[in-house]
């Protein structure tokens, strides 16, 4: 399936497979343009329309059963159920410990606990911490965006600048952190330790949160936020941080939130909150709420499945490693590469993975070191991981807080800030 030396129907052929990827950006984009309301268009009518033109135009797979029996592999990929178990139970959890009250009382707790000044700050540097610690974009969003969206409401603050902020600092430890999967996948596959790989990154990362840091103290200068009166309910923001304590020991983010949503149903039952059907019926609300969302990663990892099976990312990975001059080059190279195939995967562990090999050879090839070269790799998979509105960082964050997700990467500073001072990295130091 490889595509060598990209004759000209090889290149036809592979912008006919990533051409799902512009149909869906143009019927999104273009539609909500025209509407002038990017909430009136959803994104799941969206990528059903790209969906279907993807399999109307796979012809190599046979018949129309079999082109669906490729686009229903894709949805039904390990990776991309773990996603939905995990909206799932999010969901759930969400909605149980809105009906016990924690939501509420954490949101007190927080703009009691923070300098109202500091609030965005805090929160980003909260978001970028907890991250690290507990190396998933995806738990630190769980934990962390209904709290964000809570203080909006009650300050006056926008949902989706509150969200954006959550997400940024949570693919700062997505990026960074020791147990993260990215940094994982980026060692093994360049072959250099995971301290290595830290002092490389760290040096690009730490500068973009500080500016990103600044920013939000700059901003955070005009809130005038006070907590609502009354003493704070320690039992109703128990479970929130029961879920952080958890993430913060290792514990599996679907068993982190299974045990929150126990947790929620105990405190509803001893304080009367719900009974058994009750609780069983926030469960169920919860769950339904995240609906479009859930169909909406099914039909991406459809969609992107067939990308890959028509050629998209063997036209992608030989198109750029062709035209490599030198080191910068290479390392421009590795980077395009790996964003691509993240535009093409929307999962930056899966890009890594498809990338390694061949950031490995042009690392040997050119002189670049592996922790380098790792760097790299991990950092703009993240990058293009916190922008892409299909990506189910962004994606759960637009179903906790009740945004589109082109109002939060409207207002997202991080994976900006990260992308210019990895390309900065690559310029001067070469």
């Amino acid at each position: 399936m490889v595509i060598l030396g990209l004759a000209k129907s090889d290149r036809a052929q592979g912008l006919l497979a990533l051409s799902p990827l512009v149909v869906f950006l143009a019927v999104f984009l273009v539609s909500s343009v025209v509407a002038r309301d990017f909430y009136k268009v959803p994104v799941v009518a969206a990528f059903l329309v790209a969906s279907a033109y993807a399999i109307a135009i796979t012809g190599k797979a046979g018949t129309l059963n079999e082109r669906i029996g490729v686009f229903s592999r894709g949805a039904g990929d390990h990776n991309v159920l773990m996603m939905i178990w995990i909206f799932v139970l999010a969901g759930a959890f969400a909605s149980t410990a809105k009906e016990i009250g924690a939501i509420d009382a954490t949101v007190n707790l927080t703009l009691m606990v923070l300098p109202e000044r500091l609030m965005y700050a805090g929160f980003f540097l909260a978001s970028c911490f907890i991250s690290m610690a507990i190396g998933t974009s995806v738990g630190t969003i769980v934990a962390l965006v209904p709290i964000a969206t809570g203080v909006a409401a009650q300050t006056g603050t926008g949902v989706p600048f509150m969200t954006a902020i959550i997400v940024g600092g949570a693919f700062f430890g997505d990026n960074l952190s020791f147990i993260s999967d990215t940094t994982i996948a980026a060692t093994r596959t360049l072959g250099c330790r995971m301290d290595e790989k830290f002092k490389a990154n760290i040096a690009i990362a730490a500068p973009a949160a500080l500016v990103v840091a600044a920013i939000y103290v700059f901003k955070g200068m005009a809130v005038n936020a006070v907590p609502a009166g009354g003493a704070v309910d320690i039992l109703a923001v128990s479970p929130y941080l029961a879920v952080i304590l958890l993430a913060l020991s290792g514990a599996n983010v679907i068993a982190v939130l299974g045990a929150g949503i126990v947790f929620n149903g105990v405190i509803g039952f001893i304080r009367g909150n719900f009974d058994w059907v009750g609780w069983l019926s926030s469960i169920g609300g919860g769950v339904s709420s995240l609906g479009d969302l859930i169909i909406v990663t099914l039909l991406a990892g459809g969609m992107l499945e067939l990308i890959r099976y028509n050629g998209g990312l063997d036209y992608i990975i030989d198109a750029l490693s062709k035209r490599i001059s030198g080191r910068r080059g290479a390392e421009f190279s590795i980077a395009g590469i790996v964003s691509l195939v993240n535009l093409c995967t929307a999962n930056n562990t899966i890009a890594i993975i498809t990338s390694g090999p061949l950031a490995k050879n042009l690392s040997e090839r050119y002189g670049i070191s592996p922790r380098r070269a790792a760097s790299i790799l991990d950092t703009f998979s993240c990058m293009v991981q916190g922008l892409i509105p299909y990506g189910a960082q962004l994606l759960m964050a637009s179903g906790l807080a009740g945004v589109s997700v082109l109002s939060i990467t409207a207002n997202l500073y991080y994976p900006f800030a990260l992308g210019f001072f990895a390309v900065l990295t690559i310029l001067c130091k070469n």
